[in-house]
């Protein structure tokens, strides 16, 4: 099936009105999200589309501006503010969404519009709220799920609360959409909301920003590789996004190329346990960290590659493979999630089931014994990024989705007239057979 088989039908729609929520918009940013968020809605101002978006406040930045085409609102924190941290986590989304809801009602009395556009359940109490108070459809990008992230299992009072959230913004949204067929599934079966209810939009990249220039990517080589090739990773040092497997591929790599060299670009919790592993297995000589790098520095790194190395547990989608195709690595991905979606075996790159360490070897083996392969399918997955993943296509699929709503939307007189008077407890079924209440 083609990577591309389940994305919205583009067609033509009038200009719309957008009221955009998110957690974190540039300065803030904290994950994926915030970018995605903000090239979106360049793109939907460029196409002709008028967008409001309501987010966090940063110390430094204004409360209200235009940039870049896009009206930013940002919600000051209440006086009370609970730090953003994980047993707080609960707390602080409360506050942020009452302080975030009075900006968005300040928004609303400044403009028309006619969508409300929520990404991702830390929006959920003011995205529902917004769009009752306006009678606008709700449009809601699920980035993630819980679940998800858990491999199905919600250990914790605050995850199956995470979940249950999500659940109702998903029932509570005209459209859902997200950002694969992985994810589409995965949504309609988590959340009991119909699959023709779910856009498939794929996460867009910017091609030209990821293209590092030859002297970058030179200086790069010269810095992180040794006569033999370089293999890479770039993301969170996080379990499931499978870094330790890669860690233990390498002994069976080294072997096979005695000058290999790996790059590990990115922080996390989780490097402390990788550290200890590559003691553990001698490695030190061959496996280096590099922090945190910027998006000035990264596309560099990742063009200097001989493989890029994906090996995700879970992936809703898999953006790091498509920077990095952009950037001119040599693919190896982990076919899960979105990445499936991504990446065609043998054609833009190559693939390898996830937490499986010898095939992980092999893959990258494929590509760093066979410099003309390699090249190839880097070449072709470059023009996959430009034909498939250009920020002008999303938008454009955006706005069809959103165009969707605006025909599908029920008054929300009409919805609590029809709405049951009493509450039913659901069960809902995760991937590990197990069930939560909601």
């Amino acid at each position: 099936m083609s990577p591309n088989a389940d994305v919205i039908d583009i067609h033509p729609a009038r200009s719309q009105r957008v009221l955009m929520l998110s957690w974190e918009y540039p300065p803030v940013l904290v994950g994926g999200l915030g970018r995605h968020v903000h090239a979106l809605s360049v793109a939907l101002v460029r196409a002709g589309h008028q967008v409001t978006v309501v987010t966090r406040h940063a110390e430094g930045a204004p409360l209200e501006e235009y940039a870049d085409g896009v009206r930013i609102l940002r919600a000051p924190e209440d006086p009370v503010a609970f730090p953003l941290a994980t047993p707080a986590l609960l707390a602080w989304t409360m506050a942020f969404n009452h302080t975030l809801t009075r900006t968005a009602l300040r928004a609303a009395e400044s403009g028309e519009y006619d969508v409300v556009h929520a990404h991702d359940w830390l929006v959920a109490h003011t995205a529902v709220t917004i769009s009752e108070h306006l009678d606008l459809p709700l449009v809601t990008t699920i980035h993630a799920t819980e679940a998800g992230r858990h491999q199905g299992w919600l250990p914790e009072e605050m995850n199956r609360t995470i979940h249950g959230v999500e659940h109702w913004l998903s029932n509570a949204s005209t459209r859902v959409i997200t950002c694969s067929g992985y994810m589409r599934d995965q949504v309609a079966t988590l959340f009991d909301v119909s699959a023709g209810r779910v856009d498939v939009v794929p996460n867009g990249v910017d091609g030209r920003a990821w293209q590092a220039r030859p002297r970058a990517v030179a200086a790069a080589r010269n810095r992180y590789a040794a006569d033999g090739p370089l293999v890479g990773f770039a993301g969170r040092l996080v379990y499931e996004k499978g870094v330790q497997h890669l860690v233990r591929a390498v002994p069976y790599l080294r072997r096979r190329h005695p000058d290999l060299r790996v790059v590990i670009a990115g922080d996390g919790p989780y490097r402390h346990e990788l550290q200890d592993e590559i003691r553990r297995l001698d490695l030190a000589d061959t496996v280096r960290f590099t922090g945190f790098l910027t998006e000035s520095q990264l596309p560099a790194v990742l063009g200097a590659t001989d493989a890029t190395v994906v090996p995700s547990l879970y992936e809703p989608f898999g953006m790091v493979a498509l920077e990095a195709a952009a950037a001119g690595a040599p693919l190896a991905v982990a076919a899960t999630g979105g990445l499936a979606e991504i990446v065609e075996p043998g054609v833009t790159g190559v693939t390898f089931p996830h937490s499986d360490p010898d095939a992980l070897a092999h893959a990258v083996d494929r590509l760093v014994g066979d410099e003309v392969f390699a090249r190839r399918v880097a070449r072709r997955a470059r023009t996959m990024v430009g034909e498939r993943y250009a920020w002008a296509t999303i938008a454009a699929s955006t706005a069809a989705s959103y165009a969707t709503a605006g025909r599908d939307h029920v008054p929300h007189r009409v919805r609590r007239a029809a709405a049951p008077t009493t509450v039913v407890r659901q069960k809902i079924a995760i991937p590990d057979g197990n069930l939560l209440a909601v």
